[in-house]
């Protein structure tokens, strides 16, 4: 990282142009000094920023890929679940058809003794 280019100097010197007193502006000039080079190695540089932007952009991207495998497992899995569901669909909608066959057989039959019954005695 380069230095802190500040000229406290030429700082000074615009002050007093613009009617501070000169103690006043040297002082002023010196505390904006060492605020600057106090606070001037948490700047980041150019290169830096450009640096963290393509490691995000890995990591985002490292991050998608492992987010479309756990989204292709996921499918497969509820491809799995519905499969399975499906079989328990059909295995009970089976055994509701024979329920509903032996039942209408059962009222068929207690329809011809009804039936039957109502010819003989007529």
């Amino acid at each position: 990282m380069k230095a802190a280019n500040f000229d406290s100097l030429t700082y000074a010197n615009r002050l007093k142009a613009a009617g501070m007193d000169g103690d006043l502006a040297e002082v002023q000039a010196s505390a904006m000094t060492e605020v600057i080079q106090d606070h001037f190695h948490n700047l980041s540089t150019k290169q830096e920023v450009q640096q963290l932007s393509l490691d995000l952009r890995k990591e985002i991207q490292l991050q998608g890929q492992d987010l479309r495998k756990e989204m292709q497992l996921l499918g497969q899995d509820l491809r799995k679940d519905m499969q399975l569901l499906r079989l328990e669909v059909e295995k009970d909608m089976q055994l509701l058809e024979q329920r509903m066959v032996i039942k209408l057989g059962s009222l068929m039959v207690l329809a011809i003794g009804v039936v039957a019954t109502v010819v003989k005695l007529v």
